[in-house]
């Protein structure tokens, strides 16, 4: 099985293309993924992953994520190879994303985004948590 599931912020807005010769379009991004244990020293390290997406999940991509949102995305590992202008043999290993997720919490997103997250649905009412409470 070949399959990576990354959970991290984004370190820049992405950036969409179309392929040549094709209207395929490709989104990249990069993802910094802190590592759950810390080190001797009592640190997180935090990798950075480099991630593509194809078509409409690159759309979506492309449209809805911005640096700093925190994202959940699935997909495989791809490697490559070719040979450079000295007749080198060049390797590359690509992180193609096949399903992509928010992983912020709404209120954090709506904060973002400048939106109170103050609303009412149905008999339900969200309060701001930086009001008093009625009681």
């Amino acid at each position: 099985m070949n399959k990576f599931q990354f959970m991290g912020r984004l370190t820049r807005d992405p950036e969409a293309r179309v392929l040549p010769n094709s209207s395929t379009q490709v989104t990249t991004f990069s993802l910094a993924v802190n590592r759950r244990f810390a080190d001797a020293n009592g640190e997180r390290k935090t990798d950075f992953f480099n991630l593509t997406a194809f078509g409409k999940l690159a759309d979506f991509c492309a449209k809805y994520y911005r640096k700093g949102q925190q994202v959940l995305v699935e997909g495989r590992i791809q490697n490559r190879s070719w040979d450079d202008q000295n007749g080198q043999k060049r390797y590359a290993t690509d992180f193609i994303v096949e399903n992509a997720y928010f992983a912020d919490s709404r209120r954090d997103q709506d904060m973002s985004a400048g939106v109170p997250s103050s609303s009412m649905d149905g008999e339900f009412i969200t309060v701001d948590d930086t009001d008093d409470l009625p009681f």
